[in-house]
């Protein structure tokens, strides 16, 4: 009987997780493992795919690691939110095991640089100072930020008042441990900000703080603006309806899918039963890059850790390389395609491109 090669997968599958964005990147990442075996496998051995549930907790997820690293794992894949990424790369690093991470963004996934972590998903400065630009090219030189404690959320304001501050902006940070979204209302009314950026949990404090924003007369002309995306899931529109469009997000899409994206697309629009998100379509690439190494290197950790400069794979949304990234200690494929996108009011269920990178 031939012995699999197993891979480890991780997602966000249950609460506070964001459970639709993991179910979008398994999907993706089942996908390209059915497709790697159902021509062959890597060298007649199929992908045997072993999930575990992060549940946007870092701590279980580095127990989700060992117990992976136990079962005789040969690399690990997946993971949608940063600071449980964080920790996963972290833990993988040390027990020499080669990580590709689909979806985080957070620019320093890992403390020191390492040969055992690649990224698919962009940094998050890239992404988010074209998000910038784009509120700047649109007016919004006074920007409101409503967060929460996080490593995430405080590199993004971080970033956003590194590049804002220097072209005559401000960035008014709103703590919401302590506000409610009347309180949250009552300051954005009395200080001048024409644009409120949610860096907060979903669907809550989210979807009531737009709530209360849509709702409130004196904010009409308030721009709400969600950078980490949670406007791309169908999920948002269901909870928000109307309310929901019209909110600036970013997504790693290119302006036109090539052929490989098109197909892909249409698979994995069967399977999940509406429009793939671009999670799904970079838990897809992640598989398609290791299995491409595995074919070229074999499956022996050390091995696939020393070829990330040698990959060169056709993913759904271009050709992806990795490289070193000045500021970035993981291998990185410099750069995906980023667009500033956001719902359209007239049909919500339609995105309208605003920017892209």
């Amino acid at each position: 009987m031939t012995m699999p090669i197993r891979i480890g997968a991780l997602a966000p599958l249950s609460p506070p997780g964001w459970v639709e964005a993991g179910r979008h990147l398994l999907a993706g990442l089942e996908l390209a493992v059915a497709e790697v075996n159902g021509a062959g496998g890597i060298n007649g051995r199929p992908f045997e795919l072993i999930v575990g549930d992060t549940a946007a907790d870092p701590q279980k997820a580095v127990a989700v690691v060992d117990e992976l690293a136990g079962l005789g794992i040969s690399a690990l894949v997946g993971e949608y939110h940063s600071v449980v990424a964080r920790a996963a790369a972290a833990r993988a690093d040390a027990l020499r095991l080669p990580f590709i991470c689909s979806s985080a963004v957070l620019d320093a996934l890992t403390e020191q640089p390492t040969d055992w972590v690649a990224r698919i998903a962009p940094a998050q400065s890239r992404g988010w100072r074209l998000y910038a630009d784009f509120l700047l090219d649109a007016g919004h030189r006074h920007v409101a930020v409503a967060t929460v404690p996080s490593v995430y959320w405080a590199s993004g304001t971080r970033i956003l008042q590194d590049y804002v501050t220097p072209r005559g902006g401000s960035v008014i940070e709103l703590e919401m441990s302590s506000l409610t979204p009347a309180a949250l209302c009552d300051h954005l009314a009395g200080q001048g900000a024409t644009c409120l950026l949610l860096l907060v949990g979903h669907p809550e404090p989210a979807v009531s703080l737009v709530k209360a924003i849509r709702s409130d007369p004196r904010l009409g002309n308030v721009l709400i603006g969600a950078p980490a995306g949670p406007p791309e899931l169908p999920e948002w529109l269901t909870m928000l309806g109307t309310d929901g469009a019209a909110i600036p997000f970013l997504r790693y899409l290119p302006e036109q899918l090539p052929p490989l994206g098109v197909r892909v697309q249409a698979a994995l629009r069967q399977r999940l039963a509406q429009a793939p998100s671009f999670v799904a379509f970079e838990g897809y690439d992640t598989v398609a890059v290791l299995a491409a190494m595995m074919r070229s290197h074999g499956t022996e950790p050390r091995r696939l850790a020393q070829a990330w400069s040698e990959v060169s794979v056709e993913g759904t949304r271009g050709q992806i390389g990795f490289s070193r990234v000045p500021g970035i200690g993981v291998w990185q494929w410099a750069w995906p395609p980023i667009q500033v996108v956001d719902r359209d009011p007239a049909a919500p269920d339609r995105f309208r491109v605003l920017r892209a990178g």
